[in-house]
Formats: C-alpha cells, structure tokens, sequence
C-alpha cells in the first residue's frame, strides 16, 4: 500500500432514507438523472476520480484542493437550478465535505484520516452548502473569490484531535456573482511543473519502505533526505518547491522522504542516526545513480558527510547548508541549554499534529522567522502533514545524538559548505566548524535570517549561484 496527499471529496444526498421511502423509483431516476447531466461530467472537467458511491453517496479523490472545491460550489449552484420547479419534499438536495489530507491508497479505494475527516465534514455541513478542514482552506484562500465563513474547532466522531471547520452556506452559494461563480467553475490547477515528477518506493537495510522522487533531465543531483519533508505536498506550497525547481532545471534531481516522513514509512520505532545513512546507500542504489553531485540541507548534512567518507568514489562534489557536525543534545554547553532542547521535544510530542498550528508556530518561527503570513501557514501545515508527533520528536533525538566530528577529517570530497549568517535554528558557528574540519572545504556565509531559504530573498540567489560555479568545477579545476 502507497501513501499521498489529496483532496477528498465526500457527498450524500440529504433525507434519503425519507425520499426512497416515499417514492422510491422517482428518486433513483431522479438521481441518475443528476449523476448523468451534471455530476459525473463536473468531475470530469475538475480532474476527479470517482472512488467509490454508496447509493446516495460518493467519495471522489483530486489531485488539487481548488479542482475539489470548485467541483463542490459549481455542482451546489446548479442544483439549485435543478431543484427550482420541484416541489421541496422531493427535490435531491447534497451535503458535501472536503479535506487535504494524506491517505493510503489500496487498490482503487482510498482509506485514513484524511478520507474519514471529510466524511465528518460532510455530515457537519447543512443542506445544499460545503463544508472544508482549514488545510483545505489554507490552499484556496488566495486562489479562489470566495470565502468560507470559520466555524471553529469541532470534535468528530473517530478522530482524536479537533478539526477546524469552514463553512459556505447554500444562500451564499446561490447569491454568489455570475462573474465569480463563472471563475470558480472554470478554476484550473496551478501551471504544471516543467518535468513530471517520478515517484518510487525501496526498501532500506531494516526493512523500512521509503518514497524517493526524480525530476528534470542531466547530471545527477541527490539530496539528502531530512525531517519535515512530503514528495508531493512539497511541490504545492511556498516553501520548497522555488528551490526544488531551480534544482531540476539542469540536473536529473532526486530526493526522498526520511523513514517517518512524508510518503516513507510512518511509526518507525527504530530511528538512529546510522539509519540516515543506510537510507541515503538505499535509495541511490534502488535509483541505479553510481556517481553524483550530494546536497545536504540542516541534518542531510551530517548524513551526507557520513555517506561521503563510506562512498567517495560515489560522489562528485559535496554540497552542505544550514547543517551541524555535532547535533543540539552533544553540542548544548549548559544544563539549561540541554533543558531547552528536551522541552522542545515535549512540545512537539503533545503539539505538533493538533490542527490548531499554536505549538508548531514556535518551529516556524526558528526555521523562516523572515517568513511572509502565508509562508508561515504553509510551513505550519507542512509540520503536520509531513509526519506525527511521535515520529517528528524520534527525528528530533535521532538528530540531537548526532556526531560526525571525527569524519571531517576523512572527507575527500571537493565540499562547498554554506550557512545563513542569522540562522535561529542552527548556529552560524556550527556550520564555520563544520567547514573548519574538511580539507579544502570552502564556506560560504549567506545574509539570511533563515534556516530554510525562502523564494525571492538574496540569500537564496547568492545559494543558488555559489552552487552552479562549484558544481562547474571538477576537484576544484574549472571545467
């Protein structure tokens, strides 16, 4: 079974119980009338996938959370037109709730708490309307003209946390523009991406099963993997999909989704980090890649140091940001400093996967303190969607016992090492260390506050332009 993110889509007909019980072939020639006129060709025209319908409901799966809604509101505002000349005790009239979520694909069918939180939505929502989570509100804030009155935080039935709820009512919906109303149903995705991204599974040494992804075409580019990653929500949203497309522009890019991470194996009871590094061997290898140019980024670092001096026929030229030699636990010079950073394990194992972003506000902070509000709401549901509270504090301590201290000395990799000058994640210092200890390593320090390099800031470009010219370079010789 595979995991990904995806907008679901969940309907039923309200009163039906009521209306076969009263005229029961008028009903069902009444809904397939509607199935055959109106729903099935709007799904189509959104890009939907018809799951599975259970008489008088359907669960449909989109690859995009403005398709779903515009599917939802253009399918609501017809029924209305539908419904205008039949009596109200025998007019079909449908409940719909949407959620993003990630979900296990088995099959055809679709299974998790990304399906089952849209199923709640659909029977909190009232007749004729939509009802969506707020990480489906947080995509189409800015893409669509319309907006979702907030209900609040609700508990559902069979989910263990609170899901915040929007709503648009069946009045908003019938009074919206023709003009908006015209732009919601013909909504269309975001521009595709230049390359289609290819998805694969492996297997590691353990037995853990890990998602990696290629895009773009020449030179291979691996980078490492680290925690808060997701192969496909990465590419919508703000964070890092800037740097991910710069990346595949000349290079055959591949990246992959941590053990606990993303579409990898969820729940890994066992995260060390020597795991890192046999992930790292498992993935190049799976992806048949026998030499190639490595990027770590804040832990894929240290990984890719350990990789380095196991492989260095491998790798071509190394290429280190944001990263450590020692992690926060060895590298705490206090007791106080070690205190702090048990805390924030405490804070991510009963904060982070609530739907209220209060206790992963504090991680965005520290990671994109430069970030614009929807910046900071994306890398907010980025935290939550990429994986648990248990599997992110593991990724934590893993982190945290790390130390490659005495490899520095071993690499023999060229290495281009470089570090935010203000970073309030990792200290500037533990990357000038980092670079200190490699031979001919050069460090390059960037003006940012940001540990994660955010789109259109300098920072990013002085990165990107640092990286080409070294990667021009073989041992340092200009090609």
């Amino acid at each position: 079974m595979q995991r990904r993110l995806a907008a679901i889509l969940a309907a039923d007909v309200v009163g039906y119980s009521r209306l076969m019980g009263a005229d029961e072939m008028g009903t069902l020639t009444a809904l397939k009338s509607h199935r055959r006129e109106l729903v099935d060709s709007t799904i189509a025209e959104h890009h939907g996938r018809i799951v599975k319908t259970t008489g008088d409901g359907m669960l449909l799966e989109f690859a995009s959370v403005v398709d779903a809604v515009s599917c939802a509101v253009h399918i609501q505002r017809s029924m209305v037109r539908r419904n205008a000349s039949i009596p109200p005790e025998k007019q079909i009239v449908f409940r719909i709730g949407i959620n993003l979520g990630d979900i296990i694909i088995d099959g055809d069918d679709i299974f998790g708490d990304g399906v089952n939180i849209a199923a709640r939505l659909e029977t909190l929502c009232e007749p004729g309307g939509v009802c969506i989570s707020r990480a489906a509100n947080d995509q189409i804030r800015d893409k669509l003209s319309i907006a979702f009155a907030d209900l609040g935080e609700q508990a559902v039935k069979n989910i263990s946390r609170t899901v915040g709820v929007f709503g648009l009512a069946a009045r908003d919906i019938e009074a919206l523009p023709a003009s908006v109303a015209s732009a919601v149903g013909d909504a269309s995705p975001a521009p595709a991406m230049p390359y289609e991204q290819e998805i694969h599974f492996c297997q590691a040494r353990d037995g853990v099963q890990l998602a990696y992804a290629r895009i773009g075409h020449g030179p291979p580019l691996v980078k490492t993997g680290h925690w808060m990653t997701h192969l496909e929500f990465d590419f919508e949203n703000p964070i890092w999909r800037h740097l991910y497309r710069e990346l595949s522009r000349d290079h055959a890019f591949y990246r992959y989704d941590a053990r606990g991470n993303g579409l990898s194996d969820r729940e890994v009871p066992h995260v060390e980090f020597d795991d890192f590094v046999d992930d790292l061997e498992a993935v190049v290898d799976a992806a048949g890649i026998e030499r190639f140019d490595l990027l770590g980024i804040s832990q894929g670092c240290a990984v890719s140091i350990a990789y380095a001096v196991r492989h260095p026929e491998r790798v071509s030229h190394l290429i280190l940001h944001g990263g450590y030699a020692v992690g926060w636990k060895k590298r705490a010079r206090t007791e106080a400093e070690k205190q702090a950073g048990e805390a924030m394990v405490t804070l991510m194992r009963v904060g982070w996967g609530q739907e209220n972003p209060a206790f992963r506000q504090m991680f965005t902070t520290q990671f994109v303190p430069g970030a614009t509000k929807e910046q900071a709401d994306w890398f907010n549901e980025l935290q939550r969607i990429s994986s648990s509270s248990a599997d992110a504090a593991r990724n934590l301590v893993a982190n945290g016992d790390a130390d490659v201290t005495a490899l520095l000395s071993q690499v023999r990799v060229p290495t281009l090492v470089m570090h935010a000058r203000h970073d309030a994640r990792v200290p500037f210092e533990s990357g000038r260390r980092m670079a200190a200890g490699i031979p001919g390593a050069r460090f390059v320090p960037i003006e940012s506050q940001n540990h994660v390099m955010l789109e259109g800031e300098p920072g990013l470009e002085r990165f990107l332009e640092e990286m080409r010219a070294f990667l021009a370079t073989d041992a340092g010789i200009t090609k």
